[in-house]
């Protein structure tokens, strides 16, 4: 109170200045939780929409996706194993898989699977000779 009957400063002045940065503040507040979930409500949606929808059926090859790697880098580990085949689609995305070289049976998560394309495919050979070079 003596300083500010020294400095000749309005306390009722700075009392209501300080009122209106505290209402300022709460005001950002606000404005930064809104714009936080408005951001991520953004990313949900776009996270949402990158996921591809994956449609297994009985005895279709599909290849494992391996987590495991991830423990043990190595450059030219493939994290796609297989290929197993499906036995049967459960609801909400669990498939049950068999390994048809050990015949081990197990559940796993729909979004862990992808389609085997290899089967179908017939690997052609060519030769080429480097000796003789070719004429144009």
């Amino acid at each position: 109170y003596w300083a500010t009957t020294q400095l000749n400063v309005d306390a009722t002045a700075s009392g209501e200045k300080r009122i209106l940065q505290l209402n300022e503040m709460d005001e950002f507040r606000l404005n930064a939780y809104e714009n936080a979930k408005l951001y991520k409500e953004q990313m949900k949606r776009w996270h949402d929409k990158q996921i591809s929808d994956r449609q297994f059926f009985e005895g279709q090859q599909v290849l494992l996706f391996n987590s495991r790697l991830k423990f043990f880098p190595g450059k030219l580990k493939s994290r796609w194993s297989g290929p197993f085949k499906v036995t049967k689609v459960h609801l909400h995305g669990a498939v049950d898989i068999l390994n048809e070289k050990d015949g081990t049976k197990f559940t796993v998560n729909g979004q862990r699977l992808k389609n085997y394309l290899g089967e179908g495919i017939e690997k052609a050979q060519i030769s080429i000779s480097l000796a003789d070079p070719p004429t144009i």
